[in-house]
């Protein structure tokens, strides 16, 4: 891996913190994701499940993690099974986990090859009553492939049909929404080397380059800074292009006097970051630009004060969108007749600000959180308010990365990435 190591106290936390919401005498299993083939010999490079990284640390294909907190065998209380290495592996795909590394890693002491998995869940199914099955129920979920979790699953609830069945998820959405210290550590990483590389295109662009050219400068500072690449497709969107809202192309050329809406992140270490910022190419704004992203800003730094602990994430859009609308009007883009005769499912700042505002973050970009449930310390969100224009030939969106404090406002992972006007008209023009 590219990231330095990772202290394995996290991970002994996390497991502690899910077993003891486990019901007695039940087992949780959690496995690797699969290597997906992409035609003939080529594969997609490998991504690990988040759920088994966040309690084991293990990077890896081909894992399973079981925790079984009342087991009569205190060694079998929690199990890493993993591929056997050896000389041949190590020779054509580079060194695997041995028992002791995984140790290391992990702090799991009960390590197994995969071979013996078999042998080895048959005794410790017959001592529980309940299996916590691993579904995904993220809300933006929309998974077409059969995974190898989900074969594992059927293959386990087919062996053994006569044991309850409970569901990891639940515990861990509420789990993984809140950070602990060493993981808001690896979130700011993200967010510098994300620092960096911004800071690396504002002294590039130009009149002239390409959209690709502006992502090439972004994985070059992300790659340089023990990063795998970005967390997320990136989004380099010039001129009109902006008004797409997942816009990936990244193929037109940047014109003189147009903007770019550039929405990427760095991960490392499989935390994500997700920062967007709005540029011109000739390295100064419009006034009406200016106008614009300015009341886009405003409202990204009051919406930032709403995150707050006890707030219901569907009232902190509601109250986000009252910012947004007496921004619009403050433009021009709406009168106050729109307001009045708005169609309060679908409200008038919609037509120029058509998506959410915050979203949990974390493994995943889109992380794990029940929206229903109130905010908490410690979570981390975005905050990024938009104002989308087709006939003025623009969009601007502005994006930071927050953690909720237990009082006051929250703490900004990007409050070293420029934003300001003048500061990305002063950097550009250096």
């Amino acid at each position: 891996m590219k990231y330095h190591k990772i202290d394995s106290n996290l991970f002994i936390k996390n497991r502690k913190n899910f077993c003891s919401q486990m019901k007695s005498n039940s087992l949780a299993v959690f496995n690797s994701n699969d290597t997906y083939p992409i035609s003939a010999d080529s594969t997609m490079p490998f991504e690990q499940h988040r759920d088994i990284f966040y309690l084991s640390g293990v990077d890896q294909e081909e894992s399973i993690l079981v925790l079984f907190p009342d087991c009569p065998k205190e060694k079998h209380r929690e199990i890493l099974f993993l591929k056997e290495t050896n000389e041949h592996i190590a020779v054509w795909e580079g060194e695997k986990l041995t028992k002791e590394a995984a140790y290391g890693t992990s702090g799991i002491k009960t390590v197994y090859w995969l071979q013996d998995m078999e042998k080895i869940m048959f005794e410790l199914m017959t001592q529980c009553e309940t299996v916590y099955i691993n579904t995904n129920e993220h809300y933006r979920a929309s998974v077409e492939t059969e995974t190898r979790e989900d074969r594992f699953t059927k293959w386990l609830r087919e062996k053994y049909p006569a044991h309850n069945v409970a569901k990891s998820n639940p515990i861990l959405q509420r789990q993984r929404s809140v950070k602990d210290p060493i993981e808001l550590e690896l979130l700011q990483t993200a967010s510098n080397i994300t620092e960096k590389g911004f800071r690396r295109v504002l002294k590039f662009v130009k009149p002239g380059v390409s959209e690709f050219n502006i992502e090439a400068e972004f994985m070059h500072e992300f790659l340089n800074n023990r990063s795998k690449g970005f967390s997320y497709t990136p989004i380099v969107a010039s001129g009109n292009n902006a008004n797409v809202l997942h816009y990936i192309e990244n193929n037109q050329q940047c014109k003189a006097g147009d903007l770019i809406l550039i929405d990427v992140g760095a991960e490392y270490a499989n935390y994500s970051s997700d920062m967007t910022r709005t540029i011109p190419v000739s390295g100064r704004f419009t006034d009406r630009q200016k106008d614009v992203y300015n009341a886009v800003n405003r409202v990204k730094n009051e919406a930032t004060k709403l995150l707050v602990p006890g707030i219901i994430w569907e009232q902190y859009h509601v109250e986000v969108g009252k910012l947004m609308t007496s921004e619009l009007l403050g433009l021009g883009l709406l009168d106050k007749s729109d307001v009045k005769n708005e169609n309060p499912d679908w409200p008038a700042y919609k037509k120029y600000f058509m998506h959410g505002t915050s979203h949990h973050m974390g493994l995943d970009t889109h992380d794990y959180g029940i929206l229903t449930e109130p905010m908490k310390a410690n979570m981390v969100f975005t905050v990024e308010p938009g104002i989308y224009i087709p006939d003025e030939g623009f969009g601007i969106r502005l994006e930071d990365d927050v953690v909720i404090q237990d009082s006051g406002a929250p703490f900004n992972l990007m409050r070293n990435i420029p934003i300001e006007v003048e500061d990305i008209e002063n950097l550009m023009n250096s």
